[in-house]
């Protein structure tokens, strides 16, 4: 069985498939390719915050992302590389919604985390 997890992840690897290989217990790894789609790992508390809550939507190839890269220069459509934002604005956008975004409630995400996300955004210093 453990042949037959390897041969496939080996089959991807060569093949150059986008699928994720599985280690011999069947959890996925890391994408097959060489081709990542994300930035590496965060390396400040305040963006991890903003990776784990919020980048699944608004890094590269979320969700957020591809609506907004409708609506403004695609070039600022990931929030990380937009210099427009404010701690107020990013504040309300979330706790309201705003276009395609649900509300974002308090038990998703804290107002201490909000604030160091928002702050985040804005490039503002704490």
């Amino acid at each position: 069985m453990r042949s037959i997890g390897l041969v496939a992840s080996a089959a991807l690897l060569v093949g150059g498939g986008t699928a994720m290989a599985q280690d011999e217990t069947g959890a996925s790894g890391k994408p097959a390719t060489r081709a990542g789609m994300q930035r590496p790992a965060p390396h400040a508390p305040d963006e991890a915050l903003f990776v784990g809550k919020c980048g699944m939507c608004h890094r590269q190839m979320g969700m957020g992302t591809a609506i907004l890269a409708r609506r403004v220069d695609p070039a600022v459509a990931m929030l990380e590389q937009r210099t427009d934002l404010t701690v107020e604005y990013v504040t309300q956008a979330a706790r309201q919604g705003i276009g395609n975004m649900p509300a974002i409630q308090r038990g998703e995400v804290s107002d201490a985390q909000l604030a160091t996300i928002a702050r985040y955004l804005a490039k503002a210093k704490p």
